[in-house]
């Protein structure tokens, strides 16, 4: 286990049964969240980033999901084979979660009040009156004016970048040691999506917490990642620190990504966009995953699947052209 690193995760596997077939949405993904800081996972929607999410938060529906292998350590604690009793009291108490879309995650039916109250009374045992005034100050802390008024507000009273706030809200109330925010700016315009992230880095650094942040935005990920990883067909395809990761790219996907990000002083030029899609997760083959879109394939990618090479102490790529033990390309 990777010494300081509050979260580890190893060869965690998660798949989906269904009547077509086995879905590989996860497929033997491993990390580690060192204390205080944060880990970006990137990749186009369908590469497993939010399901590896949900497993380490115990949120696979089962049937059809399964974690059919792996472990995550959180704090000492193996979460995978932890009680659903245990589970609950580390879940949005010591890790919590910001969900992708407020406007479907947030309960219609009940005041905004009520949803930031409910895991102060049940984790922290506060009386209803301690937990409003809580409540209160954390509509306030994550920046909402007229906070008594929006405490009594239902969700759909409320505009999508305060819908997000009060998500927020909901997951800071216990003061958890980490926070797993899915793509929290989908949906939002550029002003209010560049307010969500401020906010989410300065109480982060306020409050020394670690987080996880899954977007395929990589502008986001150049202003609040210290380390990321790049996710493939359910796969770690690439890892290393966000400068390592931005200044030299070596998977042909990561140099893809990076290309696709729209540059301000190149407006005329055509957007660069990866040719092909994400392969089908039922039956994959051992091959390299991402074979039939890269310009850089090789016999080798089609006959089997890379391992974890090694750039330097802080970077790894899974990738034919720098596996030396095949003696491919370097």
């Amino acid at each position: 286990m990777e010494d300081h690193a509050i979260l580890n995760v190893k060869n965690l596997s998660t798949h989906f049964f269904t009547e077509n077939g086995v879905v590989e949405a996860v497929n033997h993904v491993s990390f580690s969240l060192r204390k205080g800081k944060t880990l970006c996972i990137v990749g186009e929607s369908g590469c497993g980033k939010s399901v590896t999410a949900m497993s380490i938060m115990g949120l696979i529906s089962s049937p059809p999901g399964k974690i059919v292998d792996g472990e995550v350590w959180f704090e000492g604690k193996d979460l995978i084979r932890a009680s659903k009793k245990d589970m609950r009291k580390i879940q949005g108490n010591e890790i919590s979660m910001i969900f992708q879309e407020p406007m479907t995650s947030l309960n219609p039916v009940l005041t905004v009040g009520e949803q930031i109250m409910e895991p102060l009374i049940e984790h922290k045992l506060l009386t209803k009156n301690q937990a409003k005034k809580q409540a209160v100050e954390l509509i306030k802390l994550v920046g909402i004016g007229r906070s008594e008024e929006v405490f009594k507000s239902y969700p759909h009273q409320l505009s999508g970048g305060m819908q997000q706030r009060i998500m927020i809200a909901i997951a800071l109330s216990c003061n958890p040691k980490l926070i797993i925010a899915d793509e929290p700016t989908t949906a939002l315009d550029v002003t209010i999506q560049a307010q969500i992230l401020d906010l989410l880095k300065n109480i982060k650094e306020e409050r020394n917490m670690s987080m996880i942040l899954i977007t395929h935005d990589l502008g986001v990920v150049a202003e609040v990642a210290d380390y990321v990883v790049v996710m493939y067909a359910g796969k770690v395809i690439e890892e290393g620190t966000v400068f390592e990761i931005f200044k030299d790219p070596k998977h042909p996907y990561t140099k893809g990504l990076l290309k696709s990000k729209p540059i301000i002083n190149q407006r005329n030029k055509r957007l660069y966009s990866i040719p092909g899609q994400i392969p089908n997760l039922i039956g994959l083959e051992p091959s390299c995953y991402f074979f039939e879109r890269c310009e850089h394939r090789m016999d080798i990618c089609r006959r089997k699947l890379p391992e974890n090479s090694k750039v330097n102490h802080d970077h790894q790529v899974s990738c034919w052209l720098y596996d030396k033990s095949e003696g491919a390309l370097s």
